[in-house]
């Protein structure tokens, strides 16, 4: 699938995976469903669900470092920023043959344009937080926060996925 396709998907993704609140049953029940997957899988990465400013879940599993936890820090702020998902963000950068700091002057020690963040939108409110994951290659990050996404709010996540690379 080229980039066009992924971006539509993503912006399919953005539109239609919308949570009705986000409070802190919310952020749980999303998270530990993030480390229930990864447990079963046995996948090394960190999980962080914020609203914007304010930590609501978060977990690292066996196996991940410091470098994880740097990850999920920049890739929020990519989120935190754009209202975008961070995977999003990068592919339009790679369109343009652009970096983030050539783009919008922003420093790469503090944004990272890889896939694992996804901004959590409220119906009514917008964008109010992002769940980020880190660990994995990005396209996997991303898909790993779509597919709780979509089992969190009863969707499919057969018509959210990205087609296979």
């Amino acid at each position: 699938m080229g980039l066009t396709e992924d971006l539509e998907r993503i912006a399919l993704q953005e539109k239609e995976l919308v949570l009705p609140r986000l409070d802190a049953e919310m952020a749980w029940q999303l998270g530990l469903r993030l480390r229930t997957m990864a447990a079963e899988r046995g996948l090394a990465v960190v999980i962080d669900v914020r609203r914007f400013g304010e930590p609501l879940f978060y977990a690292a599993m066996d196996g991940t470092t410091p470098d994880n936890i740097e990850w999920v820090r920049r890739k929020s702020n990519v989120v935190a920023r754009f209202h975008r998902s961070s995977y999003a963000v990068g592919l339009r950068e790679k369109q343009k043959s652009q970096t983030i700091y050539e783009s919008q002057g922003l420093p790469v020690a503090d944004y990272a344009t890889h896939g694992g963040s996804f901004p959590l939108t409220v119906a009514g409110a917008g964008v109010i937080g992002s769940v980020t994951v880190s660990g994995l290659p990005m396209r996997q990050d991303h898909e790993l926060v779509i597919e709780a996404l979509c089992a969190v709010l009863r969707r499919d996540y057969a018509e959210f996925r990205l087609s296979a690379e």
